[in-house]
């Protein structure tokens, strides 16, 4: 990440808040522009200020840091090939690189579940540092339980469901937030997390959320 990172370069671009949309809008347009001159500089202020939603986003499905990591890079590798073959955003900048590190994220897991069983066992059971924040042995071995449990759960409901709870729960974003990154109306993201909830309680139970 520090290859990427350039408070100088940062300032090129400027800093702008989630929910101000004319200002939103117009700070993301010019992001965009920006990038594609695929000017270094510009390149890495992109990458400085969005890396740290892309790898959340990450860290909330796969609850593995080295693997959250290398899938965020890949999402800027990815946006890098995207806009030197003329394939890039072209309006919401934020939202292409949360999609992406989406389909990356299920891809991954895809794979994951084509594997034999004790190799699919074997990588769950790596991943439920995330979640675990103390040192007794059977609360360990529970919260690794439940951790490879909702992870189960969450790569079972639909990709839009996957992506709406992945946002309001994994980046913290609120309602609107999430409508404008998913292209919906505000209503539409409260049906699709009421419906991805209550297909949780269904599987996990319901004192689990």
């Amino acid at each position: 990440m520090s290859d990427w990172q350039s408070l100088t370069t940062y300032n090129k671009i400027g800093f702008h808040r989630i929910g101000v949309s004319s200002r939103h809008m117009s700070v993301e347009s010019s992001e965009i522009d920006l990038l594609n001159t695929l000017d270094p500089e510009a390149v890495t202020a992109i990458h400085y200020r969005y890396y740290p939603e892309v790898y959340r986003f990450a860290r909330f499905r796969m609850s593995d840091e080295v693997t959250a990591e290398d899938i965020a890079g890949d999402v800027f590798m990815r946006l890098l090939e995207a806009v030197h073959n003329g394939r890039g955003p072209y309006t919401n900048l934020r939202g292409w690189l949360l999609r992406t590190t989406a389909n990356i994220v299920n891809d991954h897991f895809r794979k994951l579940y084509n594997r034999p069983k004790e190799d699919s066992s074997e990588v769950l059971e790596n991943s439920s540092d995330l979640y675990l924040s103390q040192s007794d042995p059977v609360v360990l071995s529970d919260q690794a339980e439940l951790n490879r449990n909702l992870q189960l759960a969450i790569d079972k409901l639909t990709d839009a469901q996957k992506l709406v709870i992945t946002l309001r729960f994994g980046n913290r974003f609120s309602l609107e937030e999430t409508a404008q990154l998913m292209g919906k109306k505000a209503n539409t993201i409260k049906a699709l997390q009421y419906r991805a909830l209550e297909a949780l309680r269904q599987k996990l139970g319901s004192d689990l959320l």
